[in-house]
C-alpha cells in the first residue's frame, strides 16, 4: 500500500474537491454548487499525452482546457490552480497558476492565453508547465481547481505564486472545486 504525503495546498484541493461530499442528500433534485469539467478527461481518469511537457515527458505542453458552472451568485472572477500532489516526492508541484479570469467566461479552452493573468509556477516560470513524473513512477494525481472569487478581473498582480495567489484570495473565496486526472510514464 502507498501512503501519500499531502502538502497544506493539495490538501486545500483535496478539501474543496471533497466539499461535495458532505452535502446532505437533495432529495433526487439535482445538485447545486460549482461544477468543473475538463474536455480532456473525466475525474479520476488518465490526462492524454498533449498535456504534459515536451520532449521525455511524452507531450506538448498544451494547458487543459478547464470549464466552470454554477458559480456563487457574487462570483466577480475565478481562479484556476493544477497542482500534482504526488510529486517534488510527496510535497507538491505546482503545475499552472490562473487567475484574473471573468467569471463569466465559463471556460478556458486548450492552450488558451489571453484575457488572464497566468501565475508563476514551480519553476519560476509564468507559464503552464506539462505533467512530467518520473519514469515508472505510480501514476501522479493531477488536480485541476477551480476558485470562484468576489475579487473583479484585473485586481490582482502579476507573477503570483500558488502560495501568493491562494494568500491573497483569504477572505474573498467564494466556492471552489476540483476536477482530478492521472498521468504517468
Amino acid at each position: 500500500m502507498r501512503t501519500l504525503s499531502i502538502p497544506t495546498f493539495a490538501l486545500t484541493a483535496a478539501l474543496l474537491a471533497g466539499c461535495g461530499a458532505m452535502a446532505p442528500a437533495t432529495g433526487g433534485k439535482a445538485p447545486t454548487g460549482m461544477k468543473v469539467t475538463s474536455t480532456a478527461f473525466a475525474d479520476n481518469t488518465v490526462i492524454p499525452a498533449e498535456y504534459a511537457g515536451v520532449g521525455d515527458c511524452g507531450g506538448k505542453n498544451v494547458s487543459m482546457p478547464v470549464a466552470w458552472t454554477q458559480l456563487p451568485a457574487k462570483a466577480k472572477s475565478v481562479a484556476v490552480l493544477m497542482s500534482d500532489p504526488d510529486g517534488a516526492l510527496g510535497l507538491g508541484v505546482s503545475h499552472w497558476v490562473a487567475y484574473n479570469i471573468p467569471a463569466e467566461r465559463g471556460q478556458l479552452k486548450a492552450n488558451e492565453t489571453g484575457g488572464f493573468t497566468v501565475g508563476t509556477n514551480v519553476a519560476g516560470a509564468t507559464a503552464y508547465r506539462g505533467m512530467c513524473p518520473p519514469v515508472g513512477d505510480h501514476p501522479h494525481h493531477y488536480v485541476l481547481t477551480v476558485v470562484a472569487t468576489d475579487l473583479a478581473p484585473g485586481a490582482l498582480p502579476a507573477g503570483l505564486t500558488r502560495d501568493a495567489l491562494l494568500a491573497a484570495l483569504k477572505g474573498h473565496a467564494l466556492g471552489g472545486q476540483s476536477v482530478v486526472g492521472l498521468y504517468s510514464r
